[in-house]
C-alpha cells in the first residue's frame, strides 16, 4: 500500500512538471533541442541538429551575401535585412539553448524536486496557478510568433512579380530572404520553388528556437513566482501555533532554505537567458524599426496583405520583448516583496534570537535579483518603453535617409 502511494505521488509530480513544460516540448522537439535536453540517442540528435543548422545556413548565408555584395538598390537590400536579422536572432537562440541544454535539464529537475518538497495542498494549488499562467504565456507566444512569421512569408510570396531577361519576360515568386545571384539564380524554376521550400523550413526552425527560449523563460519565471508565494505563506505562518522557540527555529530553517533555493533557481535561469534576451532586445529593436519602414512603403501602394503582415510581425516582436521585460519586472518585485513580508510578520512575538534571523532575510531581499539582457540591461517595463522609443528613433532616421 505504501509503495502504491509513493508511486502515485511520483507520477503526480512528473505530471505536474510535464504539464508546465508540455508546450515547450512541442516547440523544441521538432528542432532537436528537447531531445538534447532529455539526453536521447546522441547520433540521432546530432543528425537532427545538423539538418536544422544546414537548413538555416542555406538561407541565412546567401541572404547576408546578397545584402553585402549584390548589385541592387538600397530598398531591395533593406527589404532583406529584417528577415536576415530574424534568422540571426533565431540562430543565437538555437546555439544558446543547445549549449546550455545541461543547465536547462537541471532546472527541470529542480522544478520536479520543488513539487516533491511542497506537501500542503494550498501551496500546490498556488504553484499550479502559476504553472497554468506560464503555460498560457508560452501558448500565446507560440501562436503569435508562428502566425506572424507564417503570414509574413506567405504575403511575400503570394504574388508573383515580372522578371525580364533579354527579350523574355516571365513571373517568379519573390523570397523574403533574397539569395546572392552568384551562388544560385532563384529566378528560374525549379530553383525558385526549392529555395522557397528551404526558406519556409528555415523560418520554422528559427521561429521555434525563438519561441522556445521565450516560453522557457516564461515557464521558469512563473515557477519561481509560485515558489516565492509559497515562501510568503511560510513567513505568514512563522509565528502561528508556537509551542516553544524550537518550533519557530525549525520554521525559520525551512524558510531560509526555501528562500535560498528559489534564489539559486532564479540565478540559474538568468545565467541561461541573459544571452538570449540580449539577442532578442537588440534584434527586435532593429526589426521593429524595419517593420515600420516596410509598413510606410506598403501604405504608399496600399497593399492590404503586406500591411496586415507587417503589423502582425511588429506586434509579435513587441510582444516577445514585453514578455522578457515583464518576466524581469515581476521577478524583481516578487524578490523585493520577500523582505516586506518578513518585516510585516509579527516578529515582535518571536524569541529575539529567532527574530534576528529575519534581518538576514530582509538584507538578502534588498540585494535585488535582476533578469538582465547580456548582464548589460535590466529587463523591466521601463526597458520595454526604451525599446519602443529607440525603434521609433531609428525609423525616423531611416525614413529621412531613404524616403
Amino acid at each position: 500500500m505504501t509503495k502504491s502511494r509513493h508511486m502515485s505521488k511520483s507520477t503526480s509530480l512528473i505530471s505536474n512538471t510535464d504539464y508546465s513544460l508540455q508546450l515547450n516540448r512541442w516547440f523544441l522537439k521538432p528542432i532537436g533541442i528537447w531531445s538534447q535536453i532529455n539526453g536521447s540517442s546522441k547520433i540521432l540528435v546530432l543528425l537532427h541538429i545538423f539538418i536544422c543548422v544546414i537548413v538555416v545556413a542555406c538561407i541565412m548565408i546567401p541572404c547576408a551575401l546578397f545584402v553585402l555584395f549584390e548589385d541592387a538598390n538600397i530598398k531591395l537590400k533593406l527589404g532583406a535585412v529584417a528577415p536576415l536579422i530574424h534568422r540571426v536572432m533565431g540562430s543565437v537562440n538555437y546555439y544558446v539553448l543547445l549549449r546550455r541544454s545541461g543547465d536547462i535539464r537541471k532546472l527541470i529537475q529542480h522544478m520536479e524536486a520543488d513539487w516533491e518538497i511542497i506537501n500542503r495542498i494550498e501551496d500546490r494549488k498556488v504553484m499550479l496557478q502559476y504553472a497554468k499562467f506560464g503555460r498560457f504565456v508560452a501558448g500565446i507566444c507560440g501562436a503569435i510568433m508562428y502566425g506572424s512569421t507564417l503570414l509574413f512569408s506567405i504575403a511575400k510570396v503570394m504574388k508573383t512579380v515580372p522578371v525580364t531577361i533579354g527579350n523574355e519576360t516571365f513571373r517568379m515568386h519573390p523570397m523574403t530572404c533574397p539569395v546572392y545571384s552568384k551562388i544560385v539564380d532563384t529566378r528560374f524554376s525549379p530553383a525558385n520553388e526549392i529555395a522557397l521550400v528551404v526558406q519556409f523550413m528555415s523560418t520554422f526552425v528559427v521561429s521555434s528556437s525563438t519561441i522556445g527560449g521565450c516560453s522557457l523563460a516564461a515557464v521558469f519565471a512563473m515557477h519561481a513566482c509560485g515558489q516565492l508565494n509559497v515562501l510568503y505563506t511560510l513567513l505568514h505562518k512563522l509565528v502561528e501555533n508556537q509551542k516553544g522557540n524550537h518550533v519557530a527555529e525549525r520554521k525559520m530553517t525551512v524558510i531560509v532554505e526555501h528562500h535560498l533555493r528559489v534564489l539559486s533557481f532564479i540565478a540559474r535561469v538568468e545565467s541561461i537567458m541573459n544571452k538570449i534576451s540580449l539577442a532578442e532586445l537588440m534584434g527586435c529593436t532593429i526589426c521593429m524599426c524595419l517593420m515600420g519602414y516596410y509598413l510606410l512603403l506598403a501604405l504608399e501602394d496600399f497593399d492590404a496583405t503586406k500591411i496586415t503582415s507587417y503589423i502582425n510581425v511588429y506586434l509579435s516582436m513587441a510582444f516577445n520583448i514585453f514578455i522578457y521585460c515583464y518576466i524581469g519586472e515581476i521577478i524583481t518585485e516578487q524578490c523585493k516583496h520577500v523582505g516586506e513580508m518578513a518585516y510585516m510578520t509579527d516578529w515582535y512575538n518571536l524569541h529575539h534570537k529567532t527574530a534576528r534571523g529575519l534581518i538576514l532575510i530582509i538584507a538578502r531581499s534588498n540585494n535585488v535579483m535582476k533578469i538582465t539582457a547580456g548582464k548589460l540591461f535590466h529587463l523591466s517595463v521601463a526597458t520595454f518603453g526604451d525599446v519602443i522609443r529607440t525603434s521609433m528613433i531609428y525609423l525616423n532616421l531611416l525614413r529621412t535617409l531613404t524616403m
